[in-house]
């Protein structure tokens, strides 16, 4: 669509009429609908979209041709592209997550400031204020909560600001009596983590503490707490925050760091995203990069329930020994068939450390004949700086994950080889004309596109893995796995790692539990992709339900030996108990009186967000 020619007659009207029952939002609300008498004019969108110099663009739904022809070409293009996550990023009208079982669907905004700076984004908030309207702001678009949707709202999507500046010597802004310089990066608001992975670790030759998944936004990241695979070891993404760009309520384009406006600075490291006003540029510190990440998957099947209790108990005790360190990062996954599987990642180890620390695992599991190791076993090592370097992946796959003097298959112990996966880590944009960096890991595949019939999150503290209290947490373990699968994200607790990360964390909104987990247990469990209304891709309503009841019992058991009840709030259950408290801990007074100070009228409002038990789920309604 021509963003400067989007003022047609049948312009929004004609996409609120062709949505399909349930896309629509119910009318009267105290905020502004298209419906609504008081909804701006053509003459007042067409002031806006002058102002923000042509990139106001009417919202397409993608989804809408699953509706009218869903046996089309277009239909089942758009089914393959719904696994692309480039795809769903680059259409202001779509996210990453279709929806939740009984919670919300994705659904597109009226219009889209597709703003290239923090003048537009003042413009469009501006005019949301002046106007009564519902705000919603998208950069990543990877909520599993839908905070980055909202129906007949306006749009802030920021997708295309993605610019980055390397600085050798960085200072905020009215710091510079305080704070010594140090390497930094400036971010646009609509970059990504595999672009500042590139420009930061593959062309500088430095470290960014940003996300696993390639394709999620570092501004919403950030804002959310943020972790990332090795932040056992650099802390949370919030805590390398040194400076932000920030457009507040009022229509203030405002910075906001240690010096300047320390409240505000303060809430958006982990305060949640869209919360405390719209980022546009984001200053982070640039840590030094160590020679090697390695890497190590495999999988280990037990024969019985209570082989598979015993194979749980060696690796608490393995891990409390030889894992519970900054070194180590990512996850151990648990599955009810009694199968446990290694994928775990290492920070500053080449090849052979790796191997030397598994070992002894790996030969308890092999000496008895109530245990198979599943091929293939990979322990090895890449260059740091090219681990996110996709074009060094197309060309040294699959001998890449070893240093280029050692060899491809490796004896590990006895006749078990260090394996090389046949297949590559990455896949990748085939759409024509799309950017050949344009890549993603295949294990985040399955998040595209998908509906997710429940999601539940729980840090776990360190002190479970005390020699009196590791049997009692290998048994509630082995007890959740009974009723779910799950994983432990090791690097999203911070317990194990240096002094320096977790004082920076502690200086962050983010529940200060995570500074005291070792591990953050997650139990999710969804379909894609789908979307109500669809004949053959209907969300399995029920399937969904009898899979949250089981999540929860899962999460129960592991409950019942925890002292607190810390969830992280980008990866947590829509339905949510005490969220303020889960969230953010003691830090949730503060933050709701940092809210009040800047945006007093409620503004920005996302699901379970702070001060958002003063709003309709919608947002519409103050209650």
């Amino acid at each position: 669509m021509n963003r400067r020619e989007f003022l047609t007659a049948s312009g929004a009207a004609a996409l609120l009429t062709m949505m399909p029952r349930g896309v629509r939002a119910a009318p009267s609300s105290s905020r502004c609908r298209p419906t609504d008498a008081a909804w701006p004019s053509k003459t007042a969108w067409k002031q806006l979209n002058e102002t923000v110099g042509g990139n106001l663009i009417a919202v397409d739904f993608p989804i809408l041709v699953l509706h009218k022809d869903p046996n089309s070409d277009a239909a089942k293009q758009l089914w393959r592209n719904l696994k692309n996550p480039y795809f769903i990023g680059d259409s202001p009208g779509l996210t990453e997550t279709l929806g939740w079982v009984d919670g919300w669907d994705t659904k597109p905004s009226v219009y889209a400031v597709a703003a290239r700076n923090a003048q537009d984004i003042a413009a469009a908030v501006n005019f949301a204020r002046e106007n009564n309207l519902r705000l919603a702001v998208k950069g990543g678009g990877h909520s599993y909560q839908g905070t980055s949707n909202a129906p007949d709202s306006l749009l802030i999507w920021t997708r295309q600001m993605h610019d980055i500046q390397m600085h050798d010597a960085f200072v905020p802004r009215g710091c510079e009596q305080t704070l010594k310089p140090q390497p930094a990066v400036t971010l646009g608001a609509g970059t990504i983590d595999l672009q500042a992975y590139e420009a930061v670790c593959t062309e500088a030759g430095k470290y960014i503490q940003g996300g696993g998944c390639l394709t999620v936004g570092l501004a919403g990241l950030i804002q959310g707490g943020g972790f990332g695979s090795f932040s056992k070891h650099y802390g949370t993404a919030a805590a390398s925050l040194l400076e932000a760009e920030v457009v507040t309520a009022d229509g203030q384009i405002r910075i906001a760091n240690t010096c300047t406006n320390p409240d505000l600075f303060w809430a958006l490291k982990g305060g949640g995203g869209g919360t405390f006003g719209v980022v546009s540029k984001l200053t982070v510190r640039a840590h030094e990069l160590p020679e090697y990440f390695g890497i190590v998957n495999f999988k280990v099947v037990a024969s019985s329930d209570e082989a598979y209790r015993r194979l749980i108990r060696e690796f608490v005790s393995f891990y409390k020994e030889n894992l519970f360190n900054d070194h180590w990062g990512e996850q151990a996954r648990v599955y009810p068939d009694n199968t446990f599987e290694i994928s775990m990642l290492s920070h500053g180890l080449d090849a052979d450390e790796p191997k030397m620390v598994w070992q002894p695992f790996l030969d308890w599991a092999r000496r008895s004949t109530d245990y198979s190791v599943k091929w293939p076993v990979t322990i090895g090592s890449v260059p740091a700086r090219h681990f996110w370097d996709v074009q060094w992946w197309m060309e040294h796959w699959p001998q890449a994950i070893f240093p280029p003097n050692g060899s491809r298959l490796q004896t590990l112990i006895d006749d078990v080889l260090v394996h090389v996966i046949p297949q590559p880590l990455l896949a990748y944009d085939n759409r024509s004309g799309a950017g050949s960096d344009n890549a993603w890991w295949k294990g985040n595949t399955g998040e595209c596109g998908w509906y997710i019939w429940s999601y539940e999150s729980l840090w776990l503290p360190e002190s479970l893995l005390e020699s009196n209290a590791q049997e009692r947490l290998a048994n509630a373990l082995f007890a959740g796995s009974r009723h779910s699968g799950f994983e432990l994200h090791f690097n999203k607790g911070l317990a194990g790692g240096p002094p320096e990360a977790i004082a920076a964390t502690k200086d962050t909104a983010t529940n200060p539990a995570v500074t005291r987990a070792f591990a953050l247990l997650i139990a999710a469990d969804a379909q894609g992709p789908a979307y109500p209304g669809i004949p053959g891709h209907e969300p399995s309503v029920d399937q969904g339900r009898q899979a949250s009841r089981r999540i929860d019992q899962c999460l129960n058991e592991l409950r019942a030996i925890t002292a607190e009840d810390g969830a992280y709030v980008s990866e947590s259950n829509y339905f949510q108990k005490g969220f303020q408290q889960a969230y953010w801990g003691n830090n949730y007074p503060r933050l709701a009186q940092i809210k009040a100070n800047y945006d007093p009228d409620g503004l920005f409002i996302v699901h379970n967000g702070v001060g958002s038990e003063n709003w309709s789920r919608d947002g519409f309604t103050k209650l």
